[in-house]
C-alpha cells in the first residue's frame, strides 16, 4: 500500500511537472505570440516612419535644391542688375559731360555771335546778355542778368527794346529798332519752345545800320535819276503828240505811235522808280483826307473803260449805296494801289473774262476784293509775288511789257494806312487780291450817298 501511495504520488508529481511544464510552454507561446505582433507592428511601424522620413528627406531635399536655384537666380539677377546700374551711372557720367560740352558750345556761340542776343526765363526775367548786345546797350552782364521786364524798362538804355517789344514780349519778326540816334537794328523775338511747352524767349537784335545808310544812297540815287529822266521824257512826250497832230501820213503815224507808246512806258517806270524810292525813305503818304473809298474805285474804274472795252472783259462792281463809313487815305496812293491790282486783273484775264470788284464792310475795317478768272499764280511763286520787280513766267509769256513793280507798290501803300493786303489764286483758274483799310471811328459825318 505504502508502495501505491508512492507510484502514485510520483504520478501526482510527474503530472504536476508535466502540467506545469505545459502551463509553462503555454505561456512562452501566449507570450511568444504576443511578443511576434508587438514585433510585428513595431516594424510596421518603423517601416511607415522609413517612408516617411525618406519622404521628408526628398522634400527637403527638393527644397534645398529649390532655394539653391532661387539664390542662383537672384544672384545672377542681382549681378545683371550691379552691371547695368554701373553700365547706367558710366551712361549719366557721359550724358553730363556732353552736356555741359553742349552748353559750353552753345554759350560760346552766343558770346561769338555777331548779333545782339538776350535770352529771358520763362517768368520773363534776363538769362543772358551776350557782349554784342552789351555794347549796343552800353550795359554790363551783371547789371542786368536777372533782372524782369519793369526793372528793364527802368533802364533809359533798355527803354527803347521794351517799347518795341512790349511787357509781354509779343512775337515780333525783324521790326525796325533805332537806339543811340543813328544805330539801327531789327528786332526779333522768338519763344524757345520745348516738348510744346514755352521756357523762354529770345530776343536776337540784327544791325542794319550799315544797311539803312546804303538804301538811304541807293534811294537818292534813284531818286535823283528819276527825276533827272522824267524832264526828257515829258518833253519827248509832249514834242511827239505836237509832231502827231501835223504828220498825215498812215506810216509816219503809226511810227510816232509806236514811239509815243515806248515813251509813255519809260515813263511809267520812272515815276514806279520814284514811288519806290519815296516808299523807301518812308515819306510817301503824305496827304491823308477823310473819303469815300467807293468814289476811288469807280474813277479807277473809268481809268480803264478803254482797256476794259479793248480786252473784252466784263467788270462788275459789287458796291454798297446809301450810307457807308468814310477812311482817311491819301486818295492818290489809294488809287495807284487799286490802278495796279485792277490793271494786272484786266491785262492778264482771258477774253471774254469776268472781275469782280466787292466792297464790304468788316468789324474795324473795308474789305475791297478784285476777282479774275485769268491765268493765275504757281504754288512755287506765291511767296515772292509782293517783292520788287518779280513777275511769274506766265505773266512773262501772256504780257511781256511790265515792271514787276505794281504789286510792291501796292503792298506798301496799304501797309502804310494800317491795313493788310493778300490773295488768293490757283494756277489757270485765276486770282483774286484782298485788302483793307481801317474805318475812323470819327468820320460818320463823312458818310457820303454814291
Amino acid at each position: 500500500m505504502n508502495l501505491s501511495f508512492n507510484y502514485i504520488f510520483s504520478s501526482l508529481e510527474i503530472t504536476t511537472m508535466l502540467g506545469i511544464a505545459f502551463l509553462g510552454t503555454l505561456i512562452i507561446i501566449i507570450i511568444g505570440i504576443f511578443s511576434y505582433k508587438k514585433v510585428k507592428k513595431i516594424q510596421e511601424i518603423k517601416t511607415i516612419l522609413e517612408i516617411r522620413v525618406k519622404a521628408r528627406t526628398r522634400e527637403l531635399q527638393e527644397v534645398n535644391e529649390s532655394l539653391e536655384n532661387r539664390i542662383q537666380e537672384r544672384t545672377k539677377d542681382l549681378e545683371g542688375s550691379k552691371i547695368a546700374l554701373r553700365n547706367m551711372l558710366k551712361d549719366a557720367e557721359e550724358s553730363k559731360k556732353t552736356a555741359e560740352e553742349e552748353v559750353a558750345k552753345t554759350l560760346a556761340i552766343i558770346t561769338s555771335f555777331t548779333d545782339g542776343l538776350l535770352v529771358m526765363d520763362k517768368n520773363n526775367r534776363l538769362f543772358l546778355i551776350n557782349p554784342v548786345a552789351e555794347h549796343f546797350f552800353g550795359l554790363k552782364n551783371k547789371d542786368v542778368v536777372g533782372k524782369s521786364i519793369l526793372e528793364m524798362e527802368s533802364m533809359p538804355s533798355l527803354k527803347p527794346l521794351i517799347d518795341v517789344i512790349g511787357r509781354g514780349m509779343k512775337d515780333i519778326f525783324r521790326k525796325e529798332l533805332i537806339i543811340k540816334g543813328k544805330l539801327a537794328m531789327e528786332v526779333s523775338v522768338i519763344p524757345i519752345i520745348r516738348i510744346k511747352e514755352k521756357k523762354g524767349t529770345l530776343i536776337a537784335l540784327h544791325d542794319i545800320t550799315r544797311e539803312k545808310e546804303m538804301n538811304k544812297m541807293k534811294s537818292e540815287f534813284v531818286s535823283i535819276s528819276a527825276h533827272q529822266l522824267r524832264t526828257p521824257l515829258s518833253i519827248i512826250k509832249w514834242g511827239l503828240s505836237m509832231l502827231n497832230e501835223k504828220i498825215e501820213q498812215k506810216e509816219q503815224k503809226e511810227l510816232i505811235g509806236k514811239i509815243f507808246k515806248t515813251n509813255e512806258r519809260m515813263i511809267r517806270l520812272v515815276n514806279d522808280l520814284l514811288n519806290i524810292a519815296r516808299i523807301e525813305e518812308g515819306r510817301y503818304i503824305y496827304n491823308p483826307v477823310f473819303t469815300d473809298i467807293r468814289k476811288i474805285i469807280a474813277s479807277v474804274l473809268d481809268f480803264y473803260s478803254g482797256e476794259i472795252e479793248k480786252r473784252k472783259v466784263k467788270v462788275n462792281f459789287h458796291k454798297i449805296t446809301g450810307n457807308f463809313p468814310g477812311v482817311k487815305v491819301d486818295e492818290e496812293k489809294i488809287e495807284l494801289a487799286l490802278q495796279n491790282l485792277l490793271g494786272n486783273a484786266i491785262k492778264y484775264s482771258k477774253e471774254g473774262g469776268i472781275i469782280e470788284v466787292v466792297l464790304k464792310r468788316l468789324d474795324k475795317d473795308i474789305e475791297v476784293s478784285i476777282k479774275d478768272n485769268g491765268i493765275g499764280i504757281s504754288d512755287d511763286q506765291k511767296e515772292r509775288v509782293f517783292t520788287k520787280f518779280f513777275r511769274g513766267a506766265n505773266a512773262l509769256s501772256k504780257e511781256t511789257e511790265g515792271t514787276g513793280l505794281g504789286l510792291f507798290i501796292a503792298k506798301n501803300i496799304i501797309n502804310a494806312h494800317d491795313g493788310k493786303i493778300w490773295f488768293e489764286s490757283k494756277k489757270g483758274e485765276g486770282s483774286t487780291f484782298y485788302f483793307t483799310l481801317p474805318i475812323e471811328e470819327d468820320v460818320t459825318e463823312f458818310f457820303r450817298k454814291f
